[in-house]
């Protein structure tokens, strides 16, 4: 069986975005679409996270082929073992450089949330047929949305909602995310479970696309679940408002309808129209991709350590480029020079043929 390059190229702009939004010069000058929605509401950049997600359930399809989706203990322990690995190395990003008071650490995360979901779909794709993994993915969904309006008016609030209040029962208000103005984590326990789905409809369509030997009938059934996902996602917006923050199952569906059409772009791009020479700096950014997240984290958090004058590097580095374009353009220069240079990263060590894998 074939890899699609297709599903390669998708991986390498996801974490090109990934880098593009998480790097701006100042938070204080972004353009909107490169900030998340503030509450309900969708930007191009809350498709980040699921499209990872989404990848993450392709490369676990290959991966467990190889397996013949046998579960057996070795298998169990491995998919144990990584997903922990992934929580970990979650955690410490949040903590570093290690000088903070523990009583504030924050637990969760987007790597923490990968961690937790990495396992709980591998042990469902690996003990369930097709139809089961669809049935409990439509039972997560449901369930979900039912656990939130247990909460009655303001389900889906920000102050009132479940996904908060279990965090603030089980992790503590110091140990959760504050950027909201009050306590709420965008990755949080309860919100975990639905990102599950994301992961499996990673898994089920790149398992359906690989079943068809040619391209252009390929390109057409995701451009149609893509179109399906958007618009059940949209109708299920009158009732479950798409939110990133929350996870809800609209914004899963709605995600997962936007991943089909873009990796059916690349399957026009690449198989039909056969411009792969041209999609490469994408393939070369996906091939090592947990170790470039990681990367590019700790080298933003590092900035703190190195000062210019009376100003530190990253503040220096920015009010240089102001003062030569406008400030939100250069913003945007400072953030795309980072995915620059973490391209080159992953073009030094791909030439290299360093693949860093859990």
């Amino acid at each position: 069986m074939q890899r699609y390059i297709a599903l390669d190229a998708l991986r390498g702009l996801t974490i090109a975005l990934m880098i593009l939004v998480n790097t701006p010069g100042s938070w204080s000058y972004v353009y909107p679409p490169l900030l998340h929605a503030s509450w309900h509401g969708l930007t191009p950049t809350d498709l980040v996270f699921p499209f990872f997600m989404f990848i993450v359930g392709s490369a676990m399809f290959f991966a467990f082929k190889k397996q013949n989706f046998q579960l057996d203990a070795a298998l169990a322990f491995k998919v144990i073992k990584r997903g922990f690995l992934i929580f970990l190395i979650g955690f410490l990003l949040n903590i570093y450089p290690f000088t903070g008071d523990p009583d504030t650490w924050r637990i969760m995360g987007v790597l923490q949330r990968i961690g937790l979901a990495y396992i709980f779909a591998a042990f469902i794709v690996l003990t369930l047929s097709r139809m089961g993994v669809l049935l409990v993915s439509a039972a997560i969904l449901i369930g979900y949305h039912l656990m939130m309006i247990s909460v009655g008016d303001g389900a889906y609030a920000l102050e009132t909602n479940l996904v908060r209040q279990v965090d603030l029962i089980v992790l503590g208000a110091n140990h959760v995310y504050g950027g909201f103005g009050v306590p709420f984590d965008p990755e949080g326990l309860l919100s975990t479970i639905p990102s599950i789905v994301s992961v499996l409809f990673g898994f089920e369509v790149t398992r359906f696309i690989s079943q068809i030997a040619d391209k252009k009938e390929s390109m057409v059934k995701l451009i149609q679940l893509g179109v399906l996902g958007l618009v059940a996602g949209l109708l299920l917006d009158f009732i479950i408002p798409i939110n990133k923050a929350l996870w809800t199952s609209s914004y899963v569906i709605y995600t997962a309808g936007y991943a089909c059409l873009t990796l059916a772009f690349f399957v026009f791009l690449i198989d039909i129209k056969k411009v792969e020479k041209q999609v490469t700096p994408l393939l070369v950014y996906g091939t090592n991709p947990l170790f470039i997240y990681v990367l590019s984290w700790v080298w933003g958090a590092s900035y703190g350590f190195f000062t210019v004058g009376d100003q530190g590097l990253h503040s220096f580095m920015f009010t240089s480029l102001a003062s030569v374009m406008p400030e939100k353009f250069a913003s945007f220069v400072f953030a795309f020079a980072h995915v620059a240079f973490f391209w080159w990263c992953s073009k030094w060590l791909y030439e290299r043929k360093i693949f860093i894998k859990i």
